[in-house]
This record gives structure tokens, C-alpha cells and sequence, in this order.
């Protein structure tokens, strides 16, 4: 009784309420765009590469230094991999919702950039190599540009957070 109650206020209140359409990156309408996290993923795979491709000593015959030498390349292939999956998450919330059709004007090659550089955060899942970790970072911070571009254009004096701009749209 009492949920159906509340259930009809909310109802009725929500009816009175003026709407307004909102843009947001997640599900909670908060509209607050950067590509910091991105940039910073796309590093952090960078970083794991040359770890794993200029791995630490081992001495063969000391058990304690073969366990610990592989439990840190799990670890750095772990990250390597949650990194790389999260860059490639940024990257399509930028793309799907914070770029608009209006930015095509702009950035006419802006959904080829951003294929290219999704398909580059899965080539860093599958395979361990510096050329493409580097092609990632390169993509990464390319797109981190456009974004900061659309965002001056858009949003004259846009706050700047760490001297990355984070734009409510």
C-alpha cells in the first residue's frame, strides 16, 4: 500500500516537472567530457609493453627468483590488458557521446581516427608489441587534441583540470 502511494507522488511530481534533454558519458546525467583517462590508459599499456619486452633478471636456479620473475609479467600482461580495454572504453564514450554530427564539419576523418584507434586497443590485447603500443598512445593523444579542439569551439574558456580541459556538455 504504502509503495503504491509513493510510487503515484513520485508519479505526479515527475509530471510537473519541466524536462530538459541532457548529454552524459554514463547513465547518470553528469555530462562531464575529457580525454585525460584515455591518454593515460594508452600510456600505461606503453609502459607495460617495454616492461615486458625488457623483462626483469632471473636466476634460473633460485626458485624464489623464477616465481617472482613470473608473477611480474603476469601482472604487467594483466594490466597491459585491462588498460587497453580501458582506453578503447574511453574512447567510444568520446565517440559515441560526447561527438556530435555538427563535429564532422570539423574533424571530417573523426569516426575513421577513432575506428583506427579502437582496432589499435585491441591489437594491444592480442599481441605484445612496442610499434603498435606506440601507434595506441599516438592515436590516443590525436584524438585527446580533437577533443580539446571541439571543446574550445564549443565551450569558449573551458575549465581545465590538471591542464586538460573536462567540458560539461
Amino acid at each position: 500500500m504504502i509503495s503504491g502511494i509513493f510510487s503515484s507522488f513520485v508519479v505526479s511530481v515527475l509530471k510537473r516537472m519541466p524536462l530538459k534533454q541532457v548529454y552524459a558519458h554514463c547513465d547518470i546525467p553528469c555530462g562531464i567530457y575529457t580525454a585525460d583517462p584515455a591518454v593515460v590508459a594508452a600510456r600505461t599499456v606503453l609502459k607495460m609493453v617495454e616492461k615486458i619486452v625488457n623483462p626483469p633478471a632471473v636466476d634460473e636456479k633460485n626458485i624464489d627468483s623464477v616465481r617472482n620473475f613470473h608473477n611480474a609479467m603476469t601482472r604487467y600482461v594483466l594490466v597491459k590488458e585491462q588498460h587497453a580495454q580501458k582506453c578503447k572504453e574511453e574512447l567510444l564514450i568520446l565517440w559515441t557521446d560526447y561527438f556530435k554530427q555538427d563535429h564532422l564539419a570539423t574533424f571530417p576523418d573523426l569516426h575513421e581516427k577513432f575506428w583506427k584507434a579502437a582496432k589499435l586497443c585491441s591489437r594491444a590485447k592480442q599481441e605484445v608489441s612496442l610499434e603498435g603500443a606506440r601507434a595506441l598512445l599516438a592515436a590516443a593523444e590525436e584524438i585527446a587534441e580533437m577533443f580539446h579542439k571541439a571543446a574550445r569551439l564549443q565551450t569558449p574558456g573551458a575549465s581545465a583540470t590538471g591542464g586538460q580541459e573536462a567540458v560539461k556538455h
